[in-house]
C-alpha cells in the first residue's frame, strides 16, 4: 500500500483485515479477541476521521493496533492488581513497611519524549520504503510471520521476502543511525 495512498473504509477492510487479524493473533492466541481488536481498529479510524477516509494507512492502521494492544495489557494488568499484596504492606499485623519503587515502574517524561520521537523516525523511515518491501517488513518483523508464510500469501518466491527483508533493514539502519 501506498505511503500516500488514500483508502476508504471499505477499502481499508479489504486492504488490512488479513494483516491485522495475523498481527493480534500472535499477541493474543485467541481468534475471538483478535477479531474485536481488528474491528476495534476499524471504528477507531472511521471515528477519527471525518471523512472515513486515510491518508498514509500503513503507519495510521498499525499504530492503532499496536496502541490497542497496549490497552488491552493496562486493563489486564488493572484487573490482576487487585488480587495481589500490595509492596507498600507488610504481612497483616506488622507495621508498614517504607513503598518500594520497581525502575520500570518510573518512566520519566524525558524517556517518553525520546522514545515517541524514535517511532516517528522509524515511521518515516518505513515510509519511505516501496509498498511492498515496508509491507513485507511489517508482516516479517512486527507480525512475525515466517518468510515462507509471508512468499504464499504474496504469491512469491522465499528468496524475495528475503531480499525486501535484507533491503528494508539496510534502509531502516541508515535512516536511523
Amino acid at each position: 500500500m501506498s505511503a500516500s495512498a488514500r483508502l476508504a473504509p471499505a477499502e481499508l477492510s479489504r486492504a488490512y483485515r488479513r494483516s491485522l487479524m495475523a498481527y493480534f493473533l500472535r499477541h493474543t492466541d485467541d481468534r475471538t479477541e483478535a477479531e474485536d481488536l481488528t474491528q476495534e481498529v476499524f471504528l477507531r479510524i472511521l471515528r477519527g476521521t471525518s471523512s472515513g477516509e486515510v491518508q498514509a494507512p500503513d503507519a495510521f492502521i498499525f499504530t492503532i493496533a499496536s496502541n490497542l494492544l497496549r490497552d488491552r495489557t493496562r486493563a489486564r494488568m488493572a484487573r490482576r492488581s487487585d488480587r495481589h499484596v500490595s509492596l507498600d504492606r507488610g504481612p497483616p499485623g506488622e507495621e508498614a513497611a517504607e513503598p518500594v519503587h520497581l525502575p520500570a515502574d518510573e518512566v520519566s517524561a524525558e524517556r517518553a519524549l525520546m522514545d515517541r520521537q524514535r517511532l516517528r523516525q522509524v515511521i518515516a523511515a518505513l515510509e519511505e520504503l516501496p509498498a511492498r518491501t515496508r509491507d513485507i517488513f511489517v508482516l516479517f518483523r512486527l507480525d512475525r510471520l515466517k518468510q515462507s508464510e509471508i512468499a504464499a500469501q504474496m504469491g512469491i518466491s522465499v528468496s524475495a521476502v528475503e531480499k525486501h527483508v535484507v533491503r528494508a533493514v539496510a534502509h531502516l539502519a541508515r535512516r536511523l543511525k
